[in-house]
């Protein structure tokens, strides 16, 4: 019998509808759960199980009178700490940021609250979100749950983390060039990039967006009814629309699919990743799917324009800060900052204008195209100390060629299990449609799951 904190967020409320169990005794779970996987994992910040034991209590006398709150009603969450939610500090990871509580819940906390989430923690996350892994001046160092000498990817890497040791089934990360997808890859999770706009966000940026991470697809499309609800603080936030999230039946017959198993820049991808990504798209094919390779998008210039954007991004942050204080962040993100402060104006308009590049050959690709197949990442996961595959600050990016162009081009993309190494590590393949066609990658991924099969996930250290 499956375990309490191992259950789909979709079999909790169908079990809390039939009184099979209760809220209060599906968070005693999850915290007894966590309380033998934490001390490894270190993937909590922020952690209330006082304050979640009183909402279970209230979500358990509201579920036995009948009267759910909302579709969410007694389900554990945890967000990622750079979501905002009310009377908890935002560090982004850093030691250079003051604790200063949130005094508002961001769109994603809100919504969750409002369809009766328990929020029970915080996620980890690397200082400022900017490397793929969890190593942070904050937190401890967060670990792969598959393999505690692996990292779990990032920057959303404290949400790969507890979805994949089972500490409830709901969580939500931020992406903004992989970092929901590489630790969903890396953690052998289900992690959806929206359409720009898609979930709303404070504070929004280009490229910036919040995602579901959960163990499977059904979970994600339910996650998706809440989240992507209007707020009006989100200025790139996409008009209220009506998609039925839950019916994920698909077909592929007569659909047009790339597939993109080198990315001729960056790392080189490793041939167990690409054979196992490689077996997903023969899978499609044997669906019905008419599928051809793909050309690459992403180039050297491109990929050193994005760096080089972002770079400045992140120095105008933190050049105003005090020595002292820029003297707490992590050396890695530290140094990579400060090489914005050679970078010129015109090489960052150039770098910007490089993102538009993007745009047009992903129009022109997706022309061709109904979907993109593509590993989520070019390795497994990698060691936990490192700040990134090859610790680098001055390459920062040689990892994230799959995942970043998509970001930009504001194109719905997910990572789900294909499969693992020889040595027990999840390979995580990415799926990606043109913008706002959430609702079709998420049908795509199902349609693997289902065939794919149930996962058999890691259990903690004895």
């Amino acid at each position: 019998m499956t375990e309490l904190h191992d259950l789909s967020a979709l079999d909790l409320l169908n079990g809390y509808r039939a009184k099979t169990f209760s809220p209060s005794e599906v968070f005693a779970a999850v915290e007894k759960h966590v309380a033998r996987w934490e001390p490894h994992l270190k993937a909590l910040y922020a952690y209330d199980p006082e304050g979640a034991r009183k909402e279970a209590a209230a979500s358990t006398e509201r579920w036995a009178n009948g009267a759910p709150m909302g579709p969410l009603d007694g389900v554990p969450v945890t967000v990622k700490e750079n979501i905002a939610s009310k009377g908890v500090p935002v560090p982004l990871g850093t030691a250079a940021m003051p604790l200063t509580p949130s005094p508002h819940d961001a769109p994603p906390s809100a919504r969750l609250r409002e369809a009766g989430a328990i929020i029970f923690s915080k996620t980890t996350m690397p200082d400022y979100g900017m490397t793929s892994s969890g190593v942070s001046s904050f937190h401890p160092l967060t670990r792969n749950a598959w393999d505690l000498t692996k990292n779990p990817g990032g920057s959303s890497s404290g949400a790969g983390a507890a979805g994949a040791a089972g500490y409830g089934p709901l969580h939500v990360g931020t992406d903004i060039g992989g970092s929901v997808r590489l630790p969903a890859g890396w953690c052998g999770l289900v992690g959806l990039k929206p359409s720009l706009g898609r979930i709303p966000i404070d504070p929004p940026y280009v490229a910036r967006c919040a995602g579901p991470m959960t163990r499977t697809v059904d979970d994600t499309a339910l996650m998706m009814t809440v989240l992507s609800k209007p707020d009006h603080r989100d200025g790139m936030s996409l008009p209220a629309h009506s998609i039925d999230w839950m019916n994920l039946s698909g077909d592929v017959r007569g659909k047009r699919i790339g597939l993109l198993l080198d990315a001729k820049v960056g790392m080189a991808t490793e041939p167990e990743v690409q054979a196992t990504v490689e077996a997903v798209a023969k899978w499609f094919a044997d669906q019905g799917a008419t599928v051809t390779p793909a050309v690459p998008i992403v180039s050297r210039p491109i990929l050193e324009g994005i760096n080089d954007f972002f770079r400045v991004r992140s120095w105008s942050d933190i050049a105003p800060l005090p020595e002292d204080t820029r003297n707490k962040i992590h050396p890695y993100t530290r140094k990579w900052a400060e090489g914005g402060a050679n970078v010129s104006g015109v090489d960052t308009m150039r770098g910007f204008n490089q993102t538009f590049e993007l745009r047009r050959l992903a129009a022109l690709q997706f022309g061709e195209i109904d979907y993109l197949i593509s590993p989520t990442a070019p390795i497994p996961a990698f060691a936990a100390e490192r700040c990134s595959p090859g610790d680098d600050p001055e390459k920062p990016f040689e990892h994230i060629i799959y995942t970043v162009p998509w970001n930009f081009t504001e194109q719905p993309a997910v990572s789900i299990n294909a499969g693992f190494t020889k040595t027990g590590l999840p390979i995580g393949v990415q799926i990606i449609g043109r913008r706002h066609d959430d609702h079709g990658v998420l049908k795509l991924a199902k349609m693997w799951e289902t065939a794919r099969g149930p996962m058999n996930w890691p259990k903690p250290p004895n």
